[in-house]
């Protein structure tokens, strides 16, 4: 018993000036197994108007009344990038069949050898459901990622502003009570005629020292009010503080005067820069480090190095990788980038944020406190607890 053909239902547009040409091709199509709903037009108006109607293809005649096969062509590329389209013709050269290739055309064929059409028409109609279906999948993978960004923007603000909160409270809260306890331990000190108790009351004063001086140092990791100052003089202060801590020749370099940057913009710098810091401590090895701050061409551009060992190809590739990643979406909360290279001999990250409008000298007394921080007093705090 002979096994039934499976007829494939397309919406055809044809572009033919002959009703008998245009009846060949239609017998030629339903002898292959398709079944066609075809619409036959030879005018460019009429072709233009039925554009972007469904077809599923177009089969295009050269010679047409006024016009021809390959403005047919151009028109449709036009508008539609994908869309098959099969160039059918009595005769067409050599030349011009390799023009209508190179604009875009899916196949041409010769009236008088239709053998190839249905599989010619077939195959451009599936490569284009290919296509399309690959389109649909990265735009929906483009719209994941944007979602999965603002996610993460979200998350980095939110950290943000709910570390401020914690750090106020400890300056208020926790500040407020030490300093009240200080005070009390001071006078007990001052004025008990009972040498035990002064003694105590020292040593209470001393503990007392240490948990402001933690407070402090707890309060600026959370929220760095140092940049109260301007970011170049926090970048200063946290340069000289890394060196002293790792022993790390530190050097910060700016070309510019102390800077009013765009909101938002001097946190992620700063934070960038302590994340860079903070690895090269933990693996780098180095015993070098240079940190330049520049603004050129309406660009602000923070660059870390070392002289250390450098990453391994797989290092960033890692399930749990996430300092890096996470810098790549806090300069995106900007508008900016993270671009990070590396050598057996060193490693550069480099920030780069676009500014909405050139950068402006600071006005005010505390952006103009710039220079070197040389104070004791740890400028990262609110105030003295």
């Amino acid at each position: 018993m002979p096994r039934t053909q499976t007829l494939r239902r397309l919406r055809i547009l044809h572009l033919e000036d002959s009703e008998l040409d245009h009846q060949l091709v239609l017998a030629h199509l339903r002898r292959g197994g398709v079944e066609p709903t075809m619409r036959r037009v030879d005018q460019e108006g009429d072709f233009l108007a039925q554009l972007g109607k469904g077809w599923d293809a177009v089969i295009s005649d050269f010679n047409l009344p006024g016009f021809n096969g390959l403005v047919a062509l151009e028109l449709l590329r036009e508008r539609d990038r994908l869309l098959p389209f099969i160039l059918v013709s009595g005769e067409i050269g050599e030349d011009t069949a390799v023009e209508a290739m190179r604009n875009g055309a899916s196949d041409y064929l010769l009236k008088s050898n239709l053998t190839r059409l249905v599989p010619a028409l077939l195959h451009a109609v599936d490569a284009c459901e290919s296509q399309r279906a690959r389109q649909r999948a990265d735009q929906e993978l483009a719209v994941s990622r944007k979602r999965l960004s603002e996610l993460a923007q979200h998350l980095q603000t939110t950290i943000e502003m709910e570390r401020a909160a914690i750090a106020r409270e400890i300056h208020d809260d926790v500040g407020g009570s030490l300093t009240a306890i200080k005070f009390d331990l001071a006078w007990i000190a001052r004025n008990s005629q009972v040498l035990p108790v002064r003694e105590r009351a020292v040593q209470a004063l001393e503990s007392v020292k240490h948990a402001i001086e933690a407070s402090q140092r707890i309060m600026h990791n959370l929220r760095p009010a140092i940049l109260e100052q301007g970011l170049v003089a926090a970048l200063q202060w946290m340069t000289s503080r890394f060196e002293r801590r790792t022993g790390i020749s530190t050097r910060f370099r700016t070309s510019q005067d102390p800077l009013r940057l765009p909101a938002g913009v001097p946190l992620v710098a700063y934070r960038t820069a302590q994340e860079a810091l903070t690895n090269i401590s933990k693996h780098a090895n180095a015993t070098r480090v240079e940190v330049d701050l520049t603004v050129a061409a309406g660009v602000l551009s923070l660059e870390i190095s070392d002289n250390g060992r450098g990453l391994a190809s797989g290092d960033l590739g890692k399930d749990r990788s996430f300092g890096i990643r996470g810098l790549h979406e806090r300069a995106d909360t900007v508008g900016g980038w993270i671009d990070l290279s590396s050598t057996p001999v060193g490693t550069t990250l480099i920030l780069s944020v676009p500014l909405a409008g050139p950068a402006t000298r600071a006005g005010s007394l505390d952006e103009q406190a710039g220079g070197p921080l040389t104070s004791p007093h740890d400028p990262s705090t609110w105030g003295e607890l």
